[in-house]
C-alpha cells in the first residue's frame, strides 16, 4: 500500500545522494612511481648492497677500520694517491694559518699576533695541521689533544698532540656492549642529549703497536681537551670515513690495469720471432719438432728449414688508449676531493689558458670552505685555549680580556699564485681605482695582513729617501695624477 511512497522517498534521497556528488570536489588515486625505484632483472645485482642503515650503523668500527687500513695502503704503495693527498694538505694548509686581531686595542692585537705566531712556530703548528688534512684523507678524521708541554720556549705551555682514530675507541671487550646499551655513545665518544660530545676515551697505546698486547688501558679525556675533525656526509654522523673511500676501486684498477699492460709487453719481448708454413699438412716442408727454441745470436744471418718462415712477433702493448685511460680514471678518482685532473696528475699539457683558471675556480672554492672549516673546529678552539692560558701570566695580555672572552680576529692563508701576473696586476689596480674592492680584502688574496704590509711600506719609502733612491715610476705617477687632481679642484 505505501510501496509508492518507499519509491518516491528512495529516488529523492538518489537524487539528492548525486546532486551532491557532482557538487563536491572530484578526488583521484594518482599511482606513480620513480623508475630508480624499480628493481628488476638487470640492476637487482648492482643495488645489492644498498641498505636503510643509519649513519653510525654505516659506519661502524669495523667498516671503519677496514677503509682505514685500505685507503693507508693505497696511500703508501700509489704514487698517484700519495700525490694528490699530500698536494691537498699543501694547498688546504701551505705555510699555515697567520692571525690578525680586530678588536679596538691596537697594542693588545699587535702583542697577541706576535706572541701567539711565535708558539704557533715552536709547536710546529702548520706541520700538524698539513697532518691532520692527511689522516683526515686516510681515515676520515683527525684528532688532537690540548696538553702542557713544558719543554716549549714560550710563555704559553699549551701543545697539541695528535693522535690516530684507532687510539680513540671503546676497548675491545667493551665495544659491543657499549654500542648496544649506550645509545648516546659512539666508539669512544660520550655525547649528550643535544649531541654534543662529552668525554673521548683514548687508548694509551695504538692497537697495532707492540706494547697494544699487553694492555687495553685508556684515558677518559673531557671534550675540552680534544679537536675531532671531521666532514659529516650525513645527519647524525658522528665519526667520520675516508675522503678518498669513494676512489680506492678506482685506485686499485689503476694500478691493476698499468700491472696487465706491462706485463702484456714483457710477453710479447720475450719472443724475438715465431716460424710458421704455408705448405699443407703432410706438405714439402721440412719436419720441425713443434714448440721447438731457436737460439738466436745478435746481427748474424739464419737459414730457416725448408718450406718453413720466420716472423717476427709485434708487441701490442701499451695499447693507444692506455694513456686515455689513465686520464679518464684519474679525473674520477681526483673528482671526490673537488680536484682538477691537471693538479690531481701533475699534468697541464692538454689544458689551454681559460679551461686551467676555470678548473682552479672551483678547486679554489673548495679550499677556502675547508679552510673555514678548519678555522672553526681547531682553530678558534686552539686560540681560545691559548688565551685562556695567557690571561693566567702576569702582565702578559691586558686586564680586560680576562673577562672579555675570545676577541674578535680573522685568519690569513697563503694566496694563490695567478698564471698571468700582469693580468692580475691590472685588475687589482683596476679594482681599485673603481672602489670595488679594498687593501684589506687585496692583500688577503696573497695571505697579508694589509697594515702589516703598509707599515712595511712606509718604512721602506723612508729607507729609500734616506739613501736618495728614486721612488718607483708607479708611485711617482700616482703622485702626479693627486696633484693634478688637486690644481682641477683649485681652479
Amino acid at each position: 500500500m505505501f510501496g509508492w511512497l518507499r519509491n518516491i522517498g528512495t529516488s529523492a534521497f538518489a537524487k539528492a545522494m548525486a546532486d551532491k556528488k557532482s557538487s563536491a570536489p572530484q578526488f583521484r588515486v594518482v599511482r606513480g612511481r620513480y623508475d630508480a625505484s624499480m628493481t628488476s632483472d638487470e640492476n637487482r645485482r648492482h643495488w645489492s648492497n644498498a641498505d636503510a642503515l643509519s649513519a653510525d650503523a654505516a659506519a661502524n668500527p669495523m667498516v671503519r677500520r677496514t677503509l682505514r687500513n685500505r685507503a693507508r695502503y693505497e696511500v703508501a704503495n700509489n704514487s698517484y694517491a700519495r700525490g694528490i693527498v699530500l698536494t691537498l694538505a699543501n694547498d688546504v694548509v701551505g705555510t699555515g694559518p697567520r692571525l690578525q686581531m680586530l678588536s679596538d686595542d691596537a697594542e693588545a692585537n699587535s702583542r697577541i699576533e706576535k706572541e701567539f705566531m711565535r708558539w704557533a712556530k715552536a709547536v710546529a703548528l702548520a706541520e700538524k695541521l698539513r697532518t691532520m688534512r692527511v689522516a683526515r684523507a686516510e681515515d676520515g678524521e683527525a684528532f688532537g689533544i690540548l696538553t702542557s708541554n713544558d719543554k716549549l720556549p714560550t710563555g704559553v705551555k699549551l701543545d697539541v698532540k695528535l693522535v690516530e682514530a684507532d687510539q680513540v675507541t671503546t676497548p675491545a671487550f667493551g665495544r659491543f656492549s657499549a654500542f648496544i646499551m649506550d645509545p648516546n655513545a659512539v666508539d669512544g665518544i660520550v655525547f649528550d642529549s643535544f649531541g654534543n660530545p662529552v668525554l673521548y676515551n683514548v687508548l694509551r697505546y695504538h692497537p697495532g703497536s707492540i706494547n697494544m698486547g699487553y694492555s687495553w688501558e685508556y684515558d677518559t679525556i673531557p671534550a675540552e681537551s680534544i679537536v675531532h675533525w671531521f666532514r659529516a656526509d650525513r645527519p647524525g654522523q658522528r665519526r667520520g670515513v675516508p675522503d678518498i673511500t669513494p676512489a680506492l676501486p678506482l685506485f686499485a684498477q689503476l694500478r691493476r690495469y698499468t700491472l696487465a699492460v706491462l706485463g702484456a709487453a714483457e710477453t710479447a719481448a720475450d719472443f724475438a720471432g715465431i716460424l710458421y708454413t704455408d705448405a699443407p699438412a703432410n706438405g714439402e716442408a721440412e719436419n720441425v719438432e713443434p714448440m721447438d727454441v731457436i737460439e738466436l745470436e745478435k746481427r748474424m744471418l739464419m737459414t730457416m728449414p725448408g718450406g718453413w718462415k720466420m716472423n717476427q712477433v709485434h708487441a701490442e702493448q701499451p695499447a693507444t688508449t692506455y694513456g686515455e685511460f689513465k686520464k679518464e680514471i684519474l679525473n674520477e678518482i681526483a673528482r671526490c676531493l673537488n680536484m682538477p685532473f691537471n693538479i690531481a696528475a701533475c699534468n697541464s699539457s692538454g689544458y689551454n689558458y681559460a679551461s686551467g683558471r676555470l678548473d682552479h675556480q672551483t678547486y679554489y672554492k673548495s679550499l677556502r670552505v675547508e679552510q673555514s672549516h678548519l678555522e672553526l673546529v681547531v682553530l678558534d678552539r686552539l686560540l681560545a685555549a691559548w688565551l685562556n692560558e695567557a690571561i693566567l701570566i702576569s702582565d702578559f695580555l691586558p686586564l680586560w680580556m680576562r673577562t672579555a672572552g675570545v676577541p674578535e680576529h680573522q685568519w690569513f692563508w697563503d694566496g694563490h699564485e695567478h698564471v698571468d701576473p700582469a693580468k692580475e696586476a691590472n685588475a687589482q689596480e683596476t679594482r681599485l681605482r673603481n672602489y670595488t674592492t679594498t687593501l684589506s680584502d687585496e692583500y688577503a688574496r696573497k695571505g697579508q695582513d694589509w697594515e702589516t704590509q703598509l707599515r712595511q711600506r712606509a718604512k721602506e719609502v723612508v729607507l729609500m729617501k734616506d739613501l736618495n733612491l728614486p721612488e718607483p715610476q708607479g708611485a711617482a705617477q700616482n703622485q702626479g695624477a693627486t696633484n693634478d687632481g688637486a690644481g682641477q679642484a683649485g681652479q
